[in-house]
Parts: C-alpha cells; structure tokens; sequence
C-alpha cells in the first residue's frame, strides 16, 4: 500500500497506457506539476466524472466554526498528491489538474468547511516530511494510516486498502501471495508498503535458502508497470484499487494474481497538532449522511473500499 507503512487510464494504443495507470510513491520532493502522459485516453476518466471534478459542496456552519483561525484566515487548503495513482489521484488530460477519488473527496471536504481546495502534485515520499515543515495543509495521496507516520503526522481515517499482485495475462508469474515472490523479480514504487514488504520478503526467502526476490523501484507507479510491460519485471505490486484499475485498463494485457493481503486504513495526512483533524472529520461525517461521500467512490469504481462512519477515526492505524 501507498506508505513506508494511499493516485492511470487504458491506452486505445495498447499496454503503454496501463504504465499511466497508477504509482504509490517517490524519491525527491517536488510540488511542481508534471505532465500527464501524453498517450493518456479520454477514457480514463470515468463516464459521469466530469473531468474527475466534484462539485463544490455547501459549507456547513457547525463544522467550518471548527476550523482553526490559521487554516481560515488563508481561506485556501493546499493539499498535496503524488498524482500517478489511478483511479485515487492522476492528472486529467490537461495534464495539470489532479483528479481521482481522492482529489473529488478533498474538494467537497473543503466545501463543507468553507474552504478553497489547492491541488499540488507532489513526489509521495517527500509529502510527509514537508506536511511536517508546514510546506502542505494535507496529504491526500492514499496514504495508510500506521503508527510509524503518526509519529509525524495526524491522519483521519477514510477508506480501506490491501496490496496486490499483478502480472501479465500470458506467461505471467505464478504468485499466490507474497511468499512466493521468491526468485522473482518485483516492480513497486518507491517508499510504498509493497516495497518495504518485497524487501522484508525477500530477506526471508534468502534465509529459507531459496533464492531473493530482486526488487525494482521506481519513482512513480507508470515506471513499475513499465517495467512489467517491457519484461524487465515479472510480477507488480500495488493498492487493491490501483492494481484492479491497472488491469482494467491493460486491454487484456495485465490479470490480478494471489491473495490481496495487508488491509489497512487510508488517512488523509495533516501537520501534526495544527488543529485539522476535528474539521475534517466532521466534514467527513457530513459527507457521509448525506450521500456523497459513497457518490464519489461509486463514480471512481472504488465502493468497495468504504467505510462506514462508525469507523471514521482519527489516527486509527491498525499496525
């Protein structure tokens, strides 16, 4: 899953789309936008998604009353995504603005408590760090909740996430799950969970005497699912969600294989002690109650990851 322990369209020219299709994290900070890849179809965006855009929500005057003077004064959340993650965050064809079930999500949280949201692309490794220098508001970039980041951070819990495997649909290799990786060569991005599970993996299996998993990383997830489409890696793993869409994608290029293991919270990542995580998870509350918050994740094709509002917490790391 998208952490050390959270954004990716088909391709009417073939296999290279899916290497647009997702990515979990990265290696160098940079808030700079980058350009979508210029074979990204129409197709990506789901019909009805309007361009990945949510409408504003309405401001509910109980939950903005919660939002510290600091954050209000500034009227604008600037929110942080490594936007190669598809469907949770990716850019659209305009290859500059940031949509996705997390994207959509962050903007009606806004709305509820009267804030303008400001989406900034951003490398997945470096958010936290420079939500801790102040740099960012929010990380919304399928970040999971665990008790290592929440040492830095504060998250409100959203959503539920496991890792995949995937490979190519001919050929591909025989994974069952992650104790069969051995011998093999994995592509996974950079200061994900699916990295620092391979590694951990892979040192097993050299101490079962079997051989090590080589394990790839790249800075985003398009260069993992290169790697798988040009043969340099055998097997990919990702986000349940992002391994699902990739495949979808693929034309019938990529097929899901193994058990989905490791499920586990997404939390949307704020300045520790800064005074968000009230609003937001009433924001989130709202969202819930009034629809929209299911809306959203239908039209993403994502539902199966909801949760229900009950399980909304605030730094609710499971591991």
């Amino acid at each position: 899953m998208r952490t050390p322990r959270r954004s990716r369209p088909a391709l009417a020219l073939g296999l290279l789309c899916v290497a647009a299709i997702a990515g979990c994290g990265s290696s160098s900070s940079s808030s700079t936008t980058k350009k979508a890849n210029p074979t990204a179809p129409a197709a990506s965006t789901p019909s009805g998604a309007a361009n990945g855009a949510a409408a504003t929500h309405a401001a509910d005057p109980k939950v903005a009353a919660l939002v510290p003077s600091a954050v209000k004064s500034k009227g604008t959340l600037t929110v942080a995504a490594d936007a190669s993650y598809p469907p949770n965050e990716f850019f659209a064809q305009d290859g500059k603005t940031v949509i996705g079930m997390d994207a959509d999500l962050v903007k009606a949280l806004g709305g509820v408590m009267g804030l303008k949201v400001s989406d900034e692309n951003a490398t997945f490794d470096a958010i936290i760090p420079d939500l801790a220098s102040g740099k960012f508001d929010m990380g919304a970039s399928s970040f999971t909740d665990t008790r290592a980041r929440e040492k830095t951070v504060d998250f409100v819990d959203y959503f539920v996430a496991g890792t995949s495997f995937y490979t190519k649909a001919s050929g591909g290799a025989a994974v069952t799950g992650l104790s069969s990786i051995c011998g093999l060569t994995v592509a996974v991005e950079k200061g994900t969970t699916e990295q620092t599970d391979a590694q951990a993996e892979s040192g097993k299996c050299t101490k079962a005497g079997k051989k090590a998993a080589s394990v790839l990383t790249f800075p985003d997830q398009s260069g993992a699912n290169l790697a798988l489409n040009s043969g340099r890696a055998q097997i990919v793993m990702a986000d349940s969600p992002v391994a699902a869409y990739a495949v979808k994608r693929s034309n019938g290029q990529f097929k899901l294989v193994g058990q989905t293991y490791g499920t586990a919270p997404y939390g949307l990542a704020l300045p520790k002690g800064n005074g968000m995580t009230k609003p937001v998870l009433a924001a989130l509350q709202v969202l819930m109650k009034d629809g929209t918050y299911t809306k959203i994740l239908a039209t993403w094709g994502v539902q199966g990851g909801a949760i229900p509002a009950s399980q909304v917490k605030i730094n609710g790391a499971t591991s």
